[in-house]
């Protein structure tokens, strides 16, 4: 995956208009937090079919919040850009999240890796006069050792999250399970020299993010949507 986590604290309340009112915007000591998250997928496929990797493998972007739901922790995404526009289908059809299709790259480069991302314009997603477009813009590189994030800190708080939340066109809340080991996450550093995913959403976070986490590659399952 070659993943980064990037935080931010963000005001609950600049968070709650874009959030469904069944969901609970979670803070840790006082500060609810956003994240962006860039990284590459690889054998994304439905369970049964053969891998294809013009097709299961894809540069995805993720912007992410953190709620909860009857006392159950998870994640609400914001966007959710993708380099495979069957993928965006498919997700927005079957699975209610805002994916975007988009014009990504991902490249190695100085022990790190170099990420740009463009939304295209007309393209599944966009809005009436692409006012949905956002482009992002980054490099970033592990710096420390592999670790695993400890129970109660902030950090596995950010990460260690097993379930996802959409809501469907006619408001019906999902929640989905999601399994994988604990996040091998390693310190990071960053140069973010484009960041648009906010403006979409009104939201307006102008300082470097507060926290870096990069993750080599991990095994991900998604199960099917639960009507909560």
């Amino acid at each position: 995956m070659d993943l980064l986590f990037a935080h931010w604290r963000i005001d609950a309340n600049l968070l709650r208009p874009l959030v469904p009112k069944e969901l609970e915007i979670q803070e840790f000591d006082g500060s609810s937090w956003i994240g962006v998250v860039p990284f590459r997928m690889e054998n994304v496929m439905l369970r049964g079919l053969p891998n294809m990797p013009w097709v299961s493998a894809f540069a995805e972007l993720n912007v992410r919040v953190y709620v909860e739901y009857k006392g159950r922790s998870g994640v609400w995404f914001l966007s959710l850009d993708a380099a495979n526009s069957a993928a965006v289908w498919a997700a927005r059809k079957f699975f209610h999240l805002p994916y975007y299709w988009a014009a990504m790259e991902i490249k190695k480069q100085g022990g790190g890796f170099a990420y740009k991302s463009k939304r295209r314009r007309g393209g599944l997603g966009a809005g009436k006069g692409d006012l949905h477009l956002a482009n992002f813009q980054a490099t970033y590189k592990p710096i420390s050792s592999v670790y695993e994030a400890q129970s109660g800190t902030l950090e596995h708080w950010l990460t260690e999250r097993y379930c996802l939340f959409a809501q469907s066109p006619d408001g019906k809340l999902f929640s989905a399970d999601v399994h994988h080991i604990p996040w091998p996450l390693q310190s990071a550093e960053a140069k973010i020299y484009k960041n648009q995913l906010f403006e979409p959403h009104n939201l307006v976070v102008q300082r470097p993010p507060e926290l870096l986490h990069f993750s080599k590659s991990i095994d991900v399952a998604v199960w099917n949507l639960k009507c909560c």
